[in-house]
This record gives C-alpha cells, structure tokens and sequence, in this order.
C-alpha cells in the first residue's frame, strides 16, 4: 500500500495512506493528539514511578519517543512494549520531524535507535527506558497480568474494524495488571460497548484536536 509523508495542522509529521485515507496520527496534529491522549490522559494518570506500557500500533515511533522524554523528565523507570506488523522503512524514519518539532535534540540519536533495534529483543533506549518492538499481529497477543498502561493506537475501526472488536479487548483485558489503563483517541460507541463487555470500566474523556471525545478505560476486576 502506497505511504506518503504529510504535514499535520500542529507542524509535525505523520504517514499517510492515499488508498485508505487514513493516517498514522491525526491530521489535525500527531503531537499535539500523542501528548494529549497517550500523556496526559495515560501517563500521567499513573501514580508509580515504574510502569510497564504496552503500545498497539508502534508505527512511527513518536507515541514512545515522547514517553521516553517524559520519563527523563519525572525520573520514571519504564519497560515498553510496542506491537507493529509493518514496519516503516527507513527512508520514512528519515523524513519524520519529531526532534525538531519537540526541541529533542539531545534525544535525537535515541530516536534513531528505537527504530534500528532488533525486533523481538528487550534493549535499553535509556537510563530506566527499556524497550521490546514486538513484529507481531494484535490477535496474537497473549500477555497476562503485564502491564499498567496500554496506548491503543491500532488504525481506526473505518478501515481496520477487526482491531477493535470484543476479542481484541478481551485480550486487553487480560494483559493488564489489576487496576490497569487502557487510553485510545477513539470513542466510537461500538468500541466503548465492546471495552464494557469484556470488563472495562470506561469513561469518555475530552478529545484531542479534531476529536470531541476519547476512551480511558480501567481493568477494575478479574473477568
């Protein structure tokens, strides 16, 4: 499927896909919607100072490389898992503007070298930053009791409605530790109603640019 590299409204850049008329991020601003639904509504709804997050849809890579900026920050240890069954390339990496668009420059070599690790092996990005880039398709996770944060940032139910279905949650569900969160840009009512069914405790919260709501939900009980 043809990618191209486009610039959203809030000056950073994201991937597109002219056959499905979708993006990687939104279009209305990758950083402004990363910072607003995976931070300041997942991370930072988080008391520990070490956390385990498991990201749907590593993608292009800026949902963990503002993560890692932010651990620097609040000296947070984290262990991050990214899920992502195609890769980018790497003449794509090469066009993304995340370090200047961030003021990053003393990160920018870690940017580099999230998306030149090996797949499938647990490496330090960081001081306390360990990261796994897992190559694998979402219905093939099985992880139990793992994680306290998920950001799920799958392609919208419009062009991917599979990623967002009851099963798929249920093993949400199941990879979250006790009283973990699940955060997505999404507040779809199908995908709320399904997030419930499996156990979710869900609440809609104000959306990022472009979007009126969004999903945080928390695994309350064992199901």
């Amino acid at each position: 499927m043809k990618r191209e590299i486009i610039i959203t409204s809030d000056g950073s850049t994201t991937i597109h896909m002219p056959e499905w008329d979708e993006q990687y991020h939104s279009k209305h601003g990758a950083i402004q919607e990363a910072y607003h639904v995976f931070i300041r509504n997942g991370l930072e709804t988080h008391n520990s100072s070490n956390l385990s997050i498991l990201e749907i849809g590593f993608g292009t890579g800026l949902n963990c490389f503002i993560t890692l900026i932010e651990a620097a920050k609040r000296n947070l240890k984290i262990e991050y898992t990214g899920v992502e069954a195609y890769p980018i390339q790497e003449d794509e990496i090469l066009q993304l503007n995340y370090v200047s668009e961030l003021e990053a420059r003393n990160f920018s070599h870690k940017f580099e070298e999230m998306h030149l690790f090996d797949w499938n092996k647990k490496q330090e990005v960081h001081k306390d930053f360990y990261l796994t880039k897992r190559q694998q398709f979402i219905k093939d996770i099985d992880d139990v009791n793992t994680f306290d944060l998920i950001y799920f940032d799958a392609f919208g139910a419009r062009v991917q409605p599979e990623l967002w279905t009851e099963e798929i949650f249920h093993k949400m569900y199941n990879s979250l530790k006790e009283n973990g969160i699940l955060v997505t840009y999404s507040a779809k009512g199908s995908v709320r109603r399904a997030m419930i069914s499996v156990g979710f405790t869900v609440t809609k919260l104000p959306g990022p640019p472009g979007k009126r709501e969004m999903l945080h939900a928390v695994k309350t009980s064992d199901k």
